[in-house]
């Protein structure tokens, strides 16, 4: 459980790490990241001072669930973004950068994983870890620097919901291999159940704006936020129930409520609550970072990293060509691709569930200190990638224009 004061030392860091940045005029997330890192238990916790063990904050329920809220939240203003008549429009293209996206991504993931650890589950983790993007982290991105209202935005949105979409199966299937895979009915039933959630989830964006315009008319803005977090985490925790991803859920809620005439009070109204909770979220990326496990495997880590930027930018790139756009926009969306977050840490828990049966338990430790590591790189690179695009988006134009 975590106590008050522990909760006051994470915002108070948060808070911190924030007005840094902002004197550095750098991107926060790296921040949020660093400081999780530095009170988390493996590095603040070995140090006292005078006697007294120095404040570190935990893992607890109190913060994983705030970092879940923190995804729900942020999956949710993409959603406000791109509302049904959007997607339906892009749809072709939306299917097209997917596609490319996880044939470049997956099948470079599975050889990765080949290669570094030599064990068919585990290529196929490796592959999920490697293929799947950090919505939440790029849409915090997107959102700072101002990217969501331009062209690149819709390529990069779009390819982030089609490997939503892909994940929540990929999880399902993934989950019951580690877990020995010997139930195959139970293992089809779990993803007819997926696949039919995310079904209805797409029936109610279409057929119920009327009930979405009507759950928010109230002129008290308490109750607007009220109704509106009640909805979206009530449907967010339902999906996560079911073994859908809570991010996806979120995003299709924000996507319904974008077709009603709330979409402008929501983003006034919530955005604290979104920043809020998303600060957290980074922050406990780092906390669940050990830098001594990550050291172990810096060599895999880096090999990864050298391996999947590239198939990131070039895919992503593709994506915005397939959209239509300019070389240095579409250079762009590659590079908004690379970050890896989230998901990644999901798929590295489902590793630890296999240990000592479908993997064998060093094996197991082995892939989730990778995935942590490759997290913690991947989410800083990939941040930094899209705040100095420019020089990089320059340089390719000027070899690819010419």
């Amino acid at each position: 459980m975590a106590n008050l004061l522990e909760v006051g030392v994470m915002f108070a860091a948060i808070a911190a790490a924030g007005v840094l940045s902002t004197r550095l005029d750098k991107s926060v997330i790296p921040f949020y990241i660093v400081v999780g890192m530095v009170l988390s238990p493996s590095v603040a916790g070995q140090f006292s001072v005078g006697g007294y063990a120095v404040p570190s904050v935990e893992s607890t329920e109190f913060v994983e669930i705030g970092a879940e809220l923190g995804i729900v939240f942020l999956l949710f203003f993409l959603g406000l973004e791109f509302n049904p008549s959007r997607l339906v429009e892009s749809r072709d293209r939306i299917v097209r950068a997917g596609v490319i996206d996880f044939a470049v991504n997956f099948t470079a993931g599975l050889l990765l994983g080949f290669v570094l650890f030599g064990d068919p589950l585990a290529a196929l983790l490796v592959a999920g870890i490697v293929y799947i993007s950090s919505s939440a982290i790029i849409t915090k991105s997107l959102i700072d620097l101002g990217w969501i209202a331009n062209d690149e935005a819709d390529p990069l949105l779009g390819t982030l919901v089609f490997e939503d979409l892909v994940i929540a199966v990929y999880l399902t299937i993934a989950a019951a291999l580690v877990a020995g895979g010997n139930d195959l009915v139970e293992t089809v039933t779990s993803v007819g159940v997926a696949v039919g959630f995310i079904l209805a989830l797409v029936l109610v964006v279409y057929l119920g704006t009327a009930w979405f315009e009507r759950s928010l008319a109230t002129s008290s803005r308490e109750f607007t936020v009220l109704r509106a977090i009640g909805i979206t985490v009530l449907v967010a925790g339902a999906a996560l129930a079911l073994g859908v991803s809570e991010a996806v859920a979120a995003f299709f809620v924000g996507m319904a409520f974008a077709s009603t005439s709330h979409v402008h009070d929501l983003s006034e109204l919530l955005e604290p609550i979104r920043d809020t909770f998303a600060a957290v979220f980074f922050f406990w990326i780092g906390v669940e970072t050990d830098p001594a496990l990550v050291a172990g495997v810096a060599g895999l880590v880096a090999v990864a990293a050298v391996v999947s930027v590239p198939t990131k930018a070039v895919s992503g790139y593709l994506g915005g060509r397939v959209y239509g756009l300019s070389i240095r926009r579409s250079t762009r969306v590659g590079l908004g691709m690379v970050t890896r977050g989230e998901f990644s840490l999901i798929i590295a828990a489902v590793a630890l569930t296999g240990a000592g049966g479908s993997l064998s338990a060093a094996m197991a430790g082995e892939l989730y200190s990778f995935a942590v590591g490759y997290v913690l790189v991947m989410s800083i690179l990939g941040t930094l990638l899209m705040q100095y695009s420019e020089p990089i988006e320059t340089a390719v134009e000027s070899r690819l224009g010419g």
